[in-house]
């Protein structure tokens, strides 16, 4: 087929997904469109599938065990299995999961991008000891280009605005601007220039044009993720080495002003910008609320896998070939930062349908897919 073919082809494809406005109630649809047309991913390890493997850093995991339990094996995940990402393209109704943006190529990003990349922040020296990383200024220029190449798909400008306009953008970003930047006094000066306080305000406001950006870009249906805290043993305990014998409730309040920031920021930019909708996605009460569960049997205090520093100033990451074990599906932690599959699903379900008024602000991905 020629090259005229095929975008004729998506054209069409766009023009009938465009017209669908299909209700769901069940969250896996047999031979169903997607809720929206596109999905774009925006963030850090937590959705990171592969951006990371060619860069030179230490920061990255295509290697097992990660991957063990993911179909299609080894990919850049740092989890054994799916991210919230994968789910949550599960629940939107995709039939596959979104291509890194290292890989993605030709008509499959009309169907989404994911730019997530391991040790990225809002800040642009976040994660930089640890080697090169795509920070959410990088990944903001790489959705640049690839807006540049639906208009271009599309024919012009305003086809493709409209089309964006109906998509979902997921941005989690941010636990990094704290464990791979404030709280790592020895490395980065952050924590000397700012308070907490400081820090949480000047991080909001850059995080506030960041997504302004966003929307200039066509975005007008946006999940923002708020941060969890530590909560794997080794993890807080190498956090620590690093601050007071308080810095557990040190980093609880500092985190806390950061989050507490991004509703108020929401609510903002959907009052301010034309046609948008940005909601707040409170992970840390959804992590909370399921982890303190009656039902919930799963380790939370160690990792499945044997940890190793693997160059990083913090133990992290799973040692290559190392010791994995082999009851995944009880433990909620994969390494000593990255929950499980297991622990995923059960994080997405309630970020894509709330079960909580607190879960989201002013309502979920579910509802926001529809609009």
């Amino acid at each position: 087929m020629a090259c005229s073919g095929k975008i004729a082809s998506w054209k069409l494809l766009i023009v009938f997904l465009l017209a669908s406005n299909s209700q769901h109630d069940d969250f896996y649809y047999a031979d169903a469109k997607p809720q929206v047309p596109c999905f774009f991913i925006f963030g850090d390890s937590m959705a990171d599938n592969g951006n990371n493997n060619n860069l030179n850093t230490t920061i990255k995991v295509k290697y097992l065990p990660y991957g063990i339990d993911f179909p299609e094996g080894v990919t850049g995940r740092f989890t054994n299995g799916r991210t919230p990402m994968d789910f949550l393209a599960e629940f939107m109704g995709f039939d596959h999961y979104i291509p890194p943006f290292a890989t993605a190529s030709g008509p499959e990003i009309l169907e989404g991008v994911n730019y997530a990349s391991g040790g990225a922040g809002i800040r642009n020296e976040t994660g930089q000891f640890s080697g090169d990383r795509m920070s959410m200024d990088r990944q903001l220029e790489n959705h640049k280009t690839t807006v540049s190449r639906i208009i271009k798909m599309l024919g012009n400008r305003e086809l493709a605005m409209e089309y964006l306009s109906k998509c979902i953008y997921a941005v989690a970003i941010g636990s990094n601007d704290y464990f791979n930047n404030y709280f790592i006094p020895v490395i980065y000066p952050t924590h000397a220039q700012f308070t907490t306080s400081q820090y949480a305000t000047v991080l909001n406001q850059q995080f506030s044009q960041q997504l302004k950006t966003l929307h200039k870009y066509g975005a007008r249906k946006v999940a923002v993720y708020g941060q969890d805290m530590p909560r794997c043993t080794i993890f807080k305990q190498s956090i620590c080495a690093f601050n007071t014998a308080s810095c557990l409730a040190y980093i609880t309040d500092a985190i806390t002003l950061f989050n507490d920031g991004l509703k108020p920021m929401v609510a903002g930019l959907s009052h301010s910008l034309p046609d948008a909708n940005f909601i707040f996605i409170n992970l840390i009460g959804i992590t909370t609320s399921i982890f303190n569960s009656q039902g919930f049997n799963k380790d939370i205090n160690f990792p499945c896998c044997q940890v190793t520093d693997a160059g990083n100033i913090i133990p992290l990451n799973c040692k290559r070939d190392g010791y994995v074990c082999s009851n995944r599906s009880r433990y909620a932690f994969f390494d000593a930062v990255h929950p499980t599959e297991a622990t995923y699903e059960l994080q997405t379900r309630r970020t894509y349908r709330a079960e909580s008024p607190t879960d989201s602000y002013p309502f979920d991905i579910e509802h926001l897919a529809k609009l």
